[in-house]
């Protein structure tokens, strides 16, 4: 994948008020387990690849701003290494 992953805050934002059910103003900012597995399995449909995150990078995941900055070094990786 060439460059920067076509993936922002707003996208990662949304997918979670799609999870809350709240509007996306209201999505808070500090995200749980189930928020986070929720946005890798959303991001893991949306690049159809698998992200191969590991437990240290999980474990540093706590906002959505945490999230979008692994997630973003996780799909500009080659997929096969």
């Amino acid at each position: 994948m060439d460059g920067q992953p076509d993936l922002g805050r707003a996208d990662l934002v949304t997918m979670l008020a799609e999870l809350t059910t709240k509007p996306a103003a209201e999505v808070p900012d500090r995200i749980g387990s189930m928020e986070l597995a929720w946005l890798v399995h959303l991001v893991e449909q949306r690049f159809d690849r698998q992200l191969d995150l590991t437990d240290d990078e999980l474990a540093g995941i706590r906002t959505v701003d945490d999230a979008l900055a692994v997630f973003r070094a996780s799909l500009t990786t080659p997929a096969d290494g």
